[in-house]
Parts: C-alpha cells; structure tokens; sequence
C-alpha cells in the first residue's frame, strides 16, 4: 500500500496513521481506546509479571494490557491516541 494524504470537509488536509501494536510498557489497561474504536481493532489480554499472554483463568495473570487483534480493520483515525493519557499505541502511516 502506499502513502496517501485525504482532505477533510474544510480542505485540511489529512494523512491516516494506522495502530501497529501497543507498547505493554505504557499501557495501563483502562480499556478508553478499546471503547473509542468502532472497528475492532482491540482486544484486552491478560499478561504474567513478563508481560506475557495468559489465561484469564491462570494463576500468573497478573493484569490486562491492550493490544492489537485485528490490525488490518484499522481506518487510520487515531481515535484511540487520542484518548490515551500514556499514547501507548505505536503508529504508523501507510507505506
């Protein structure tokens, strides 16, 4: 796919950046981008103390992080960036 630019309404112009992934580090688990996104894009996932994927029903789960489930739904909004305090999401434009 290549880059591309759109125009808004007012003739702004607008280049669509994409969810690649969800830096664990930063992700506090609140869910507000799993909730803004109208696309699917995002999942909770339980993780151990590593961050590793777990269970639900596991011992080791430690805490539920955000990441990306269905990275191709992505319209390029940045909805969720912008109601993350941590802007956890890491981004890119199409290349």
């Amino acid at each position: 796919m290549s880059a591309f630019q759109a125009v808004t309404r007012d003739g702004t112009p607008w280049t669509p950046t994409f969810v690649e992934a969800i830096n664990a580090q930063l992700c506090l688990g609140c869910g507000r981008c799993h909730k803004v996104c109208g696309q699917n894009v995002l999942k909770m996932q339980w993780v151990d103390e590593e961050g590793e994927p777990v269970d639900e029903d596991d011992g080791d789960a430690e805490k539920m992080i955000m990441t990306v489930a269905n990275r191709g739904l992505c319209i390029g909004c940045s909805a969720c960036v912008r109601v993350c305090s941590k802007k956890a999401q890491v981004l890119a434009t199409a290349a």
